[in-house]
């Protein structure tokens, strides 16, 4: 394994820390899990630039660093509906989504390859979109910026599921095509 490889699998130690800290959520835990989130969700952007800065994109990176991102982003909303601050039926979405994008990638008779695809701009724009609206979710701020974050919750379900549909929809395309001509 190599060093990008490495920091994606770091991504993955400060799960637990949010999953506990937010079995008490204090204000200064929810603070201190913010912080932990944050870092850890940077790490995704540090281990990409690496990886092709150093030329070390393999293809067991671009299987790990959409799997870790899913673990870090839903355990944290399975955290935040414990909290009873988003409904399970969103993050359920966003999790019929992510199951079904990551069968897409790696099914090489869905894709019509048989090497992992990485995310396009809309998946990248979804994990952004995931990562502000659960570092405002976690974060113990003053009421008024409570339609701030339940909005932005909503957009990220929203963006998942655009993301996943542009994703799906070119492969359908052209599984049909492939289909037709056979």
């Amino acid at each position: 394994m190599n060093l990008p490889t490495w920091i994606t699998l770091s991504r993955l130690l400060g799960l637990p820390f949010i999953l506990y800290l937010l079995n008490d959520p204090t204000p200064d835990n929810r603070w201190l899990c913010v912080g932990i989130f944050v870092v850890a969700a940077g790490t995704d952007w540090v281990d990409g630039y690496l990886a092709r800065k150093l030329d070390l994109v393999t293809e067991l990176g671009k299987f790990l660093d959409p799997l870790v991102d899913k673990l870090l982003v839903l355990g944290s909303l399975l955290a935040l509906i414990e909290l009873q601050l988003v409904p399970a039926w969103g993050v359920f979405l966003i999790l019929a989504r992510e199951l079904a994008i990551a069968g897409w990638r790696v099914n090489p008779n869905l894709t019509g390859n048989s090497s992992i695809s990485g995310a396009n701009i809309w998946g990248k724009l979804k994990t952004v979109v995931q990562i502000m609206a659960i570092a405002f979710l976690i974060a113990p701020l003053s009421p008024q910026w409570d339609t701030l974050s339940i909005v932005l919750f909503w957009l990220a379900v929203a963006v998942s599921l655009i993301s996943g549909w542009i994703y799906i929809l070119p492969n359908i395309s052209s599984s049909k095509e492939k289909s037709i001509s056979e």
